[in-house]
């Protein structure tokens, strides 16, 4: 099942929209970023729900039928190569099954990468 085949204007809607097992999932996920970077504001990006800060796209993620897709950039990705070596990630994407454990831990661990990362790009920008 892909929630993204309908328009959402909001996260909440987004979930709901979900089964009942995969809304469990994807509100954990969406605790663990809002509690790593509570700034951060909630947006539908690619019809996924996208998690901003200082108006960059921090990460985002996306329900299908059978894994959670997590999109935190190709940086984030090469920078946990090694941890993220147990699932299917392309250059800007991890899957993480459904019938396995999510690694919250994992997610937190590249959302504080990402943090750094666009605070880091704003300071070179500016």
């Amino acid at each position: 099942m892909s929630a993204s085949l309908k328009s959402f204007k909001t996260v909440d809607e987004y979930i709901k929209a979900t089964p009942k097992k995969v809304q469990k999932l994807l509100k954990e996920i969406r605790r663990t970023i809002k509690r790593t970077v509570p700034q951060t504001i909630e947006a539908i990006s690619y019809q996924m729900p996208t998690f901003k800060l200082n108006n960059k796209n921090l990460v985002h993620f996306a329900a299908f039928k059978n894994h959670i897709g997590f999109y935190p950039s190709p940086s984030g990705i090469r920078a946990f190569e090694k941890d993220l070596q147990p699932y299917k990630s392309g250059k800007g994407s991890i899957q993480f099954p459904l019938d396995e454990v999510i690694p919250y831990d994992l997610i937190q661990k590249i959302v504080e990468y990402r943090i750094k990362e666009v605070e880091r790009n704003l300071k070179v920008n500016n």
